[in-house]
């Protein structure tokens, strides 16, 4: 169901916690989307810092993983309406709120979404589907990209995943559960999580993992053919392919 109050899981302060690139600007960039059906377009990133899982494959690790890196060098925290700001200098009305896990901080990002809707933004949000959205984001916002973390990733059971609040997206005509394939019995492992949801078919994205070009392409071979003989959608990572992981790209 839909989060109408406060949880434990929100992080409630009017001040949005963003990555921090080295040159200290906030991470906010333009770049093509790399992953999903709006895969190739122009938009405006914004990514978040802080995220409630620990997965073993990300490739973001600086936005969560303080043992590793130092909290202070990499987050930088300004309110929404000095991030809409910045959003406005760009020439593009596609934005993508990425992380880390942008839904820890849903309360203080909903003045932002708000004002980016208001002036005919279009705005993606990715999250990892296990912290339920405000109601007023799950309207504003114009497409979700939700990804369930399957057991490649790593995380512990009870944090993997959450199907009484994945089963909310199944309401929204743009949300697409996008799932992490590593190996050929991933595939399987997701079709099973999304028949228990009664997720529509055509919502389902299938993306290999890798976060450099050969190991990507390695993977995508299997990939594809599979999904093209299932009739299932297949979603590479073009920023890896095109900048091969480098920041703000």
């Amino acid at each position: 169901m839909l989060e109408k109050t406060k949880s434990k899981h929100l992080i409630d302060s009017g001040l949005v916690k963003l990555s921090k690139m080295s040159s200290g600007q906030p991470e906010i960039f333009i770049s093509v989307q790399g992953e999903g059906v709006f895969a190739g377009t122009p938009c405006i990133f914004i990514r978040l810092a802080l995220c409630n899982l620990s997965c073993s494959w990300c490739d973001t690790k600086y936005t969560w993983d303080w043992k590793n890196y130092q909290y202070a060098n990499h987050v930088t925290a300004l309110h929404g309406d000095d991030i809409y700001s910045i959003v406005k200098k760009y020439n593009h009305k596609h934005v993508v709120i990425t992380g880390g896990e942008p839904l820890l901080q849903q309360h203080a990002l909903q003045p932002l979404i708000t004002s980016l809707s208001q002036n005919d933004y279009t705005v993606e949000i990715e999250t990892n589907g296990t912290i339920a959205p405000i109601t007023p984001i799950f309207k504003l916002v114009n497409q979700w990209n939700i990804s369930p973390k399957l057991k490649n990733a790593g995380n512990s059971q009870n944090k993997q995943t959450a199907l009484e609040i994945l089963a909310t997206y199944k309401s929204h005509p743009n949300a697409y559960l996008k799932f992490v394939i590593v190996e050929q019995d991933d595939i399987s492992e997701a079709i099973r999580l999304a028949n228990s949801l009664s997720f529509p078919t055509d919502r389902l994205i299938f993306m290999p993992e890798g976060a450099s070009g050969p190991k990507l392409i390695n993977k995508s071979e299997w990939l594809r053919d599979y999904c093209i003989k299932s009739g299932l959608r297949y979603s590479s990572r073009l920023h890896v392919l095109l900048w091969q992981g480098v920041r703000g790209k």
